[in-house]
């Protein structure tokens, strides 16, 4: 079975395409956080997902790791879109979401990039008020996609993973849902 890695800076759509493709897909949703917050509640170390951030890094590490065998098993008997982040925007810099460490274990077949306009993104960030997002310029919002792109052209050499960009422009969702579904079917 296949397991596909989606990604999308905060204010692409991602999670309302996703949400809309499964419903013609043959595949289950499983975020890579959640799967993360189940593995480190059974080892009671943590009890919310804001405490699995003030773990040790080396604790970290054995989590994330944990998490990528735990979604390639589930991958065995069925398709997995993981819906997780490319790569952290930091006060000191971006980090990679997928770092060796996990793509040796989940060995993705395919990443998926969802991307909009950066003035679109900023748009609807500010519109959202169920939220409480970072604000990021313009400019920042075009250097955040750009390094997703970097970052998942990176994570393909390690994997040979294909790397696919679906755009989410304004009042077209179903566009971007056509394009996701016809890539994986």
């Amino acid at each position: 079975m296949k397991v596909v890695v989606m990604t999308g800076i905060p204010g692409s759509g991602s999670t309302t395409v996703l949400k809309t493709a499964l419903e013609n897909l043959d595949y289950i949703n499983v975020n890579y956080g959640d799967e993360m917050l189940e593995i480190a509640k059974n080892q009671g170390i943590v009890e919310n997902r804001d405490e699995l951030r003030k773990l040790s890094a080396s604790q970290q590490k054995e989590i994330q790791k944990e998490a990528a065998k735990s979604i390639k098993k589930k991958s065995e008997n069925q398709n997995i879109i993981v819906d997780t982040h490319c790569t952290i925007n930091t006060p000191s810099g971006y980090l990679p979401g997928l770092p060796e460490w996990v793509l040796s274990e989940l060995q993705p077949d395919c990443f998926l990039i969802l991307e909009a306009d950066a003035e679109e993104i900023f748009l609807r960030r500010i519109s959202d008020t169920t939220r409480s997002r970072d604000m990021e310029s313009i400019e920042d919002i075009n250097t955040h996609q750009q390094m997703n792109r970097a970052a998942s052209m990176a994570y393909s050499i390690f994997t040979g993973a294909t790397v696919k960009i679906i755009k989410n422009h304004d009042n077209q969702v179903e566009k971007a849902v056509e394009d996701l579904v016809n890539t994986l079917s």
